[in-house]
Formats: C-alpha cells, structure tokens, sequence
C-alpha cells in the first residue's frame, strides 16, 4: 500500500479520535493504542513496520522530540516550586527504585540475564509526556499533582533513554559495567549542553533580532520550532538517544524566559504535538506482536502487576511526602503512572539489533515486556485516569462563573493564580473562543440554565459567581445555584443598588457595584499601602480563609501555634459564632474557627495545609 495513503490515514483517524476523546472527556491515548491496534498486523493490516522501512525510527524520533520540547516548554518556573522537593525525589528516589525495582521484578518472573532485566529497567523508568499530557488535558487536578506528573515524566524521559542507551551499549557492544555511570553522564550533559546552547541562540534570534511587525508571530513560532528540531539533531548525532536531553533542556529554558509572542508559541506547540502524538501512537501501537505478549506468559503479568502495584506506590510515597500532598493525591499519583511512546520507540530499535546479533530470545523478552508495560498501564491508567481520579476525589471541586466578561475574567484569573478550579460560563461564541485561546475552561452556553449550568458541573461546585452586567440575569443564576443545586456559597454582581435585597433574600453574597468602587477608592485613600497589597494578591502574597480542621491544634494559644505557622505568614482574623477579631497572643484556638492567614503565597499554603488537612 502506498506509505503517503497510510500516513494521511493514520492521521486522520488520530485527529479524529482526539476529537471524540475530548468531547468523552476521556484521555485519547486510549482510544489512539485501540485505532492502532485494529490498523496494524494483528488487525487489519493496514499499518506495518515493513511500510516505513528505516524511515519509522527517524519520524517517531522527530515526533518525539516535538512533544519533549512542548512538555518542557509549558513547565514554568513558579509551577515547578509548588512541588520541587516532591519532583527532585521523583526523578533521582523515585527513579534509581522504578529502575530497580523493575529490573528485580523481571529477573524474578522472567527469568532473565541481569543484562537485559536492567535494560527493560532502564526503559520503564519514565511515565512519558506522551501519555500524561493528554490525561491532563481532561481532567483537573490541583496545580502541585499536574506539575509533579508533568515533570516526573519530562525529566525520567530524558535520563531514562541515557541510561538504557548505554545500558544496552553494554550488552550488545560488550563495553564493561563500569563503563556505564561515565558513559550516561557524558551523554547526559552533552545533551543537557547543546540545549543550553540552541535556547540561547533562539533567544537572542527572538528578542534581539526584531523582523516586521507583521511577520513577527509566525517568526517566531518557527525559529522556536526550527531550534527544538537542531537541538535533536545535533545532539542525535554526536550520541544516539541525547537529542531528548536537548529539547527537553532547551524547551525548559524558552519556556523560562521571556520571549515575544509566547502564547502564540505555545498553542502552535500545542496543536503540532496533538497531530504527531496522533501519528506515533497509532503507528507505535499497529507493531505490537501480541505473540510476544502472550508467550511471557504468567510472568508478564506478574511483571506488570510489580511494576504498577508495588514499585510504583512505595516510590511516591517515598517521594511525595511534601504537606502539599494529600493521602487521595499520593494515591492517585500511585496508581496513574503509564508509560509512553518513548520506551517502545526505543525497545523496538533495540529488538531488532538484538535479533540482528543472534540474541532471539532476549529480544523477544525485552520488546515483550515493554510493550505488555506500555499497553496494559496506557489502557487501564490512562484510559481510566479519571474515574481514578473521581474515586480517590483528588479533582477539585469547580468555582463555576457566569459571565466571561472584563469581571468575569478577572475574578477567574485571581481564582486560577490561588489553584482553584475554575469553569466560565459565557453564551458569546466570540468570547468563549477568546478565553479558551488565553487558557481558560469555558461552557458555552445560557448560564440561566439548568442544562447548561450541569454541563459545567455545578453539581460538584463549591462557589458560583454571577458577573454579567445584567442583574435579571444574575439573579435567575442565584437562584437556580442555590435553590436547584444547593450550591453553599453564591455570590452575585449588582449593577443596581436597589436591587440587593432581592439578592439577599436568596441568601446570595450581593456585591454592589457603586459599594464596592467607592471602597476601593476609599482604600486607595486612606490606607494605600494595604490597597497595594490586596492587589498583588496571587503574585507573590496571598490571603486564605478556611475552617480550622487539625484538632491537634485545637485548644492552644496564638503564642503557642507559633511554631506551627511558618515564616512569612499570619493569622489576621478569626471567625467564631458570627464574630469577627483580630487575635491576640492569648487567643484560644477552638474547632470550627474561621482562621483568614496573611502573608507570602507559599507560606499561606503551607499554614492552609497544617491548620486544613485534606487526609
């Protein structure tokens, strides 16, 4: 069959599938190894490696390279910081065990050389981008579990193809043990250093050498994309397998840094990830042999249930004990950890090197248990990561707003920058596709109703703000909130003082809007400095209020939960019976108080998780 009809076909029916899995709210990885499956060998037949010849290992490693570097690209800084002692364990802890553990698990079941149980170690170390970014995209979790999935995958990507490169050098080619720390950190930081240098080098060619206006988007969504690409190349062919290490370094680095037209660069990284992940899924998936699965046996099975049962959950619990994490989200994380397309890639190529150097057996054992790996933790992990997650509870509750106006969005952008999840509800097409090109989770649709409002899951919602300009409707919306759906906390926009009492008689938080402006420039008058303050809130300071559920803490003084609250943060206000004050030294702490802390975002956080527990 023609290779150009198979390629338009793959992509096709990927694109395709995409677009039912977001409208199943499911990940599409589940549905992409399904399509690929039924297309290739042991299906149709449709898609075979004999197709691609030697030119399959050069496209999916240029795929790969594209979804490395648009993984990277998105990890901010500031997101790293909400779980960076939990990500520096996950990738050095959490890594050295999976390897281990792996490995010992395949020596035991599988009966193999030491060689090759390391070699299939090496290559399940990593839960790849290539799985979790669409898992991600379908389901919400709070901002230090997504981080901590994205970066353990990105980061365990690039060491792990190192480590099984050089592993593998060393059961084929013959090079000793010893050889084999030096030999991955030479190749580790060779590519950690061709990164350093691409990113510079599109840095200077984005910010310093200016084309036209007009060009200037398109420009620079290029030299982004042409610097991700030489990255891969060049350190592809000083060693094989670095080139990860160089996207990977050089998309954390751009994505770092301040660069013209950033949003653009991101949603075209965006776009051409989803069409190549469509491509190597499928393709990767059509060259499963199911004969190999089959002949590991029981072993296989004992291998996968290892790998996923034991190992996975005793190096997060090993890595994640950050306050951040709560029990459910350890779990979660546990028993969501699937493999991705850079292990097959990789263990095919192997496979056949290994059959070209007479080692039959080891080179079905090993493409055997990768892809039994790969295939049962992308269909049962990925493929059920929300109802995982729904059952563990680790997705939070929405904070549904109706009306995606100037309010709208800036009370979503404050929610967002405090980790809430946030749902806009807005009926204007030109709107909603707006907000949703700046990031935001938007229904469109009448937020007056019902159906609308369950599409946004106002079932689950904690907060439903009404900011439409139009009072009539922000009141229909109060009403259905806390009448229909007993939503415990509505709060509504007033555009009309005369009509807060219609508002209140909902029980409805009405905030006028001539009140509240004159407040604020009475603020502004009188007490600036506080004024500024409240303002920067979700840049650097914040203010939360939660009900005090620790009932260690119950019963002691101001003065003595000193030492419970960290640095940089205070409690302002305390809430009892209806009553508002401000502490002093002797106040008694009792269950149920309303504590408001102030102070520095993370030390807020980290006060939130002492005095709230989640588990």
């Amino acid at each position: 069959m023609d290779v150009l009809l198979v390629v338009i076909g793959i992509l096709a029916l990927g694109i395709g599938v995409q677009i039912v899995a977001k409208r199943l709210r499911v990940p599409s990885v589940l549905f992409l190894i399904i399509i690929g499956v039924i297309v290739g060998p042991e299906g149709l037949g449709f898609v075979t490696i004999e197709m691609f010849g030697d030119g399959l290992e050069t496209i999916v490693g240029v795929s790969v390279a594209i979804i490395i570097f648009d993984g990277a690209f998105h990890l901010r800084r500031d997101e790293l910081e909400t779980a960076f002692r939990s990500v520096g364990r996950l990738t050095t802890v959490g890594a050295a065990l999976a390897f281990v553990g792996t490995a010992v698990a395949v020596r035991v079941f599988l009966g193999t050389e030491w060689d090759i149980a390391f070699l299939v170690g090496a290559l399940l170390v990593a839960t790849g981008p290539t799985v979790v970014t669409p898992i991600l995209e379908v389901i919400t979790v709070r901002k230090h579990v997504e981080t901590a999935l994205e970066a353990e995958g990105i980061i365990n990507d690039v060491t792990a193809a190192v480590l099984a490169i050089v592993i593998f050098e060393a059961v084929v080619v013959g090079n000793s043990p010893e050889s084999v720390p030096v030999e991955f950190l030479q190749r580790l930081i060779s590519g950690i250093g061709i990164g350093v240098v691409v990113a510079a080098v599109v840095w200077f060619l984005l910010v310093r050498v200016r084309p036209p206006a007009g060009d200037a988007p398109q420009m620079a969504r290029l030299v982004t994309l042409t610097g991700a690409l030489v990255a891969f190349g060049l350190a592809e062919s000083i060693f094989p397998e670095t080139g990860v290490a160089a996207v990977a370094t050089s998309g954390l680095i751009l994505g770092n840094v301040d660069l013209p037209h950033r949003d653009e660069i991101l949603a075209f990284n965006r776009d051409l990830t989803l069409v190549v992940l469509a491509f190597v899924f499928i393709s990767l998936a059509a060259l499963i042999d199911f004969d190999s699965l089959i002949g590991l046996g029981t072993g296989g099975i004992a291998v996968v249930v290892a790998v996923t049962l034991f190992v996975r959950p005793i190096l997060v619990a090993l890595s994640t004990t950050d306050p951040h994490f709560s029990r459910e989200e350890r779990l979660f994380l546990s028993f969501v950890g699937p493999r991705g397309i850079i292990p097959a890639s990789v263990a095919t190529l192997f496979a056949i090197e290994l059959e070209a150097a007479g080692q039959f057996e080891a080179a079905q054992t090993l493409a055997g248990t990768v892809f039994l790996v790969i295939f049962i933790t992308v269909v049962i992990q990925a493929g059920f990561a929300r109802q995982i997650a729904e059952y563990f509870g680790v997705i939070p509750m929405p904070t549904i707003i109706v009306g995606g106006g100037r309010v709208g969005r800036a009370l979503a952008t404050r929610l967002e920058n405090r980790g809430e999840n946030v749902v806009i509800i807005d009926e204007s097409a030109d709107e909603v596709e707006r907000l949703r090109q700046d990031g935001y989770t938007v229904v469109e649709g009448d937020g007056t109703d019902a159906n609308t409002l369950e599409e946004a899951d106002i079932e689950r919602a904690c907060i439903v703000a009404a900011t439409t300009a139009d009072d009539d409707t922000n009141l229909l919306v109060s009403q259905l909130a806390r009448t229909k759906f007993g939503v415990e906390t509505v709060v509504a926009r007033v555009n009309q003082p005369d009509n807060v009492d219609s508002f209140k008689a909902l029980d409805v938080q009405a905030i006028d809007v001539a009140s509240a402006t004159a407040w604020s420039l009475d603020n502004e008058i009188e007490r600036p400095a506080l004024a500024h303050w409240m303002n920067e809130l979700g840049e650097g300071h914040d203010a939360q209020e939660i009900t005090v559920t620790a009932t260690d803490l119950v019963g002691s003084t101001i003065a003595e939960l000193d030492a419970e609250i960290p640095d940089g943060v205070i409690v302002g206000v305390i809430a009892r019976d209806g009553e508002t004050h401000v502490p002093g030294a002797d106040t008694v702490l009792e269950e149920e108080d309303k504590v408001t802390f102030l102070g520095r975002e993370e030390a807020v956080r980290d006060a939130v998780r002492r005095f709230h527990p989640h588990d």
